[in-house]
């Protein structure tokens, strides 16, 4: 049974839960709810990329037997015919081990025709291929004979049977029919399901930032699927040296290649080229982390605007576009957001995660989240539970 069911059947999906190895914890809060605020902006109602207008978020949780544990995350930028209303995009590629399929045509044409689906790296093609499919199906694509899916992942290898490739076309589609505008699951769920990072458990993390009225109100929201190591940060807090579990410890000194995928959404109207800047700002996000981007690490930003005024139509009788889009000189407050939103929803997929127990009896962790606020409070925050 999905961890996704949880919804619905709470007693029933943490029996669930503790059948298949993961704790049983209270239920897991935001960064922001024990007091401690990343960054100066403020976050969204939701603290989520579906603040964005818009923009919704699916996904699919795949927990079976002893060594099932991954799934699928899908962001659509808005709810109708993406390809009949391209989105301006752009990626951006902080390190390249990795298989972000679609990404060459969003470099050439600086746009997105389809939702984005994040998943484990070889479960890719399946989840292109059902990226075609639903696109193929909706209404007003019957002559389309071509159509470039945006697939990210991490690998997902130590807790998941990987190579058992347990994702289906059924599950993508799933996903992306459950897209919805309100809360994110976030932890071990989706995408997030079977992964890694600093050492702990990682996962879905999502947070946002609105810009004040006076530089435009503007939204922007980010997702991440983490997967990657380094030294952990908590708000410019040591927290990874603290507990002595990070990159070359004598505790954790394993790799820390990994990946990790940021999405980064925006009403803003910004055209491909500022969103390539934008999506820069998020690994600086990464950074303050501790994440260093390993030789074997995937790290890729997708930044896009769900401003209407900027979207492309797949066919118009007027091939100028005269949309006016943000200058240059008005991006720096949609860079910090970024990289604060982008921090903060790392530092979430960790707090949300729980102890899993996966393939070949691999265990990992949870973040133990008492020690960390604890650690926290020795550096002067004030915490609140």
């Amino acid at each position: 049974m999905p961890v996704a069911a949880a919804r619905t059947f709470p007693l029933l999906a943490a029996l669930c839960a503790l059948s298949v190895g993961t704790s049983a914890h209270a239920q897991q809060k935001n960064l922001r709810d024990y007091g401690v605020a990343i960054g100066v902006l403020q976050p969204g109602r939701l603290n989520a990329i579906t603040d964005v207008p818009g923009v919704k978020v699916g996904q699919k949780t795949l927990v079976r037997g002893d060594d099932v544990r991954t799934g699928v995350t899908a962001i659509l930028p808005y709810a109708g015919n993406v390809f009949q209303g391209k989105v301006p995009a752009a990626v951006y590629v902080g390190n390249g081990f990795g298989k972000l399929a679609g990404s060459t045509q969003v470099e050439e044409l600086g746009n997105l025709e389809t939702p984005i689906v994040l998943t484990n790296t070889l479960s890719v093609p399946t989840a292109a291929d059902a990226l075609i499919d639903y696109t193929l199906s909706l209404p007003g694509n019957a002559g389309v004979r071509s159509v470039n899916p945006v697939v990210g992942e991490t690998n997902d290898g130590y807790l998941n049977d990987i190579r058992g490739r347990h994702v289906a076309k059924r599950d993508v589609l799933d996903a992306i029919g459950s897209a919805t505008g309100g809360p994110v699951e976030q932890g071990s769920v989706g995408a997030g399901t079977g992964t890694v990072a600093f050492g702990f458990k990682g996962g879905i993390g999502t947070s946002s930032r609105r810009l004040p009225p006076s530089l435009g109100g503007y939204a922007v929201g980010v997702l991440v699927q983490t997967n990657f190591g380094g030294v952990l940060s908590v708000d410019g807090v040591p927290v990874g040296k603290a507990l002595h579990k990070y990159y070359l410890s004598d505790r954790l000194g394993d790799s820390p290649d990994g990946s990790c995928m940021i999405v980064v959404a925006t009403d803003a109207p910004l055209d491909a080229r500022n969103l390539k800047r934008l999506a820069k700002r998020a690994m600086l996000g990464l950074g303050r982390t501790g994440g260093i981007a390993s030789d074997g690490s995937g790290d890729y930003a997708i930044a896009f605007s769900t401003n209407t005024a900027v979207r492309v139509p797949y066919a118009s009788d007027d091939p100028v576009q005269k949309t006016e889009v943000l200058r240059n000189d008005a991006m720096s407050p949609l860079f910090m957001a970024a990289i604060e939103a982008t921090e903060e929803a790392i530092v979430n997929s960790l707090f949300h995660a729980r102890d899993m127990t996966g393939a070949d009896r691999h265990r990992v962790d949870a973040l133990p989240v008492d020690e960390v606020l604890g650690i926290m409070r020795q550096h002067g925050y004030r915490i609140s539970r």
